[in-house]
């Protein structure tokens, strides 16, 4: 698999893996640890070199569970991993970027993760009680004693971006990112690359339903995040499917997948672009490292652009609670 850039230099896949899904917001989690573990070393032998995880997944076994299957490649990957939350009782009960718990995150996250320095430590969400500057210091802070070595963001909006580059240089921003969610185009893209910032989709295939294997009578599972959000409910699914069926035609014409079609769409998009497909199932990440072979012209780009700009979204990508989390 070919490398990108983000910013500062950091190399790292083209497709990388956010390990979310292992350990929380999918339904019942696996119970087979050793089975998760073997699926993150087979990632690496895709050519996947770049991982993500936080603290707050799990919280905690997440990183565990990263750590672990990644101790025997550590120097031959890119491992990111988040802090931003208070976590009481085993659930995060808020946000806290405040430089105290930062440090703590850090130290807590480095031995989980069994590493001497964090790759990519980024804020989760934007803490509207610690001011952006602070944030960026200590991080700054953390990178001159060699805990961490690159400053991340998480759902930034484009003026915060700015500020906690001027304290700090940022190397990526991560936000949900797909054919059916546009928010970062505005104006986060654009900053983003005037000041020369990799930009990270999470969610790049739409919580898995840009991959075509949805439909309207398709049951989720108790636990499972989707069930609370509102473009997935029966009604809106039926709308947003045509956006998907339009992308399946297009891969069937090019011996692809519709997911692969949706990753390529982003890998298309700016080379300092690095989506982060996670999946629990090692078929997917043959699936997933495919995509990096498919090429879509020109013409192909547009026309899922139109397509996206036609059918339009039904429904928002978080409920109410979970969209004050994210800083517009």
């Amino acid at each position: 698999m070919h490398t990108r850039t983000l910013g500062q230099g950091l190399r790292v896949s083209a497709i990388g893996m956010g390990c979310m899904g292992m350990s929380q917001s999918y339904g019942p989690n696996p119970g087979d640890r050793q089975e998760m573990i073997g699926v993150l070393r087979d990632a690496v032998d895709f050519g996947i070199t770049f991982f993500d995880t936080a603290e707050v997944y799990g919280p905690y076994v997440n990183e565990e569970l990263v750590g672990e299957a990644l101790a025997p490649v550590q120097d031959q990957v890119v491992i990111a991993t988040k802090f931003g939350w208070r976590i009481e009782d085993g659930r995060s009960v808020g946000l806290d970027s405040r430089p105290e718990q930062i440090r703590r995150v850090a130290d807590a996250s480095l031995r989980r993760l069994r590493v001497d320095t964090i790759d990519l430590f980024y804020q989760h969400r934007v803490d509207p009680d610690v001011p952006i500057e602070d944030v960026a210091g200590t991080v700054g802070e953390l990178i001159q004693a060699g805990k961490v070595r690159h400053l991340g963001l998480s759902e930034a909006a484009a003026a915060t971006i700015r500020r906690a580059h001027a304290i700090h240089p940022v190397t990526a921003v991560q936000s949900e990112y797909s054919l059916w969610t546009r928010d970062p185009e505005p104006e986060v893209l654009p900053t983003c690359a005037e000041l020369g910032i990799g930009f990270v989709p999470f969610s790049p295939l739409g919580k898995g339903f840009l991959t075509g294997t949805f439909d309207v009578s398709t049951a989720f599972g108790p636990g499972d995040i989707r069930t609370t959000i509102p473009r997935f409910t029966a009604e809106n699914r039926a709308v947003n499917l045509a956006l998907v069926d339009h992308a399946a035609a297009l891969a069937q014409a090019k011996g692809a997948t519709p997911g692969q079609v949706a990753l390529a769409w982003l890998l298309a998009q700016h080379p300092w672009i690095t989506p982060i497909p996670g999946t629990r199932r090692r078929a997917r990440l043959a699936e997933n490292a495919g995509a990096t072979q498919v090429a879509l012209s020109a013409d192909e780009v547009a026309d899922l652009n139109t397509t996206a700009e036609r059918f339009g979204v039904h429904g928002d990508r978080y409920n109410e609670l979970h969209m004050g989390l994210v800083e517009h």
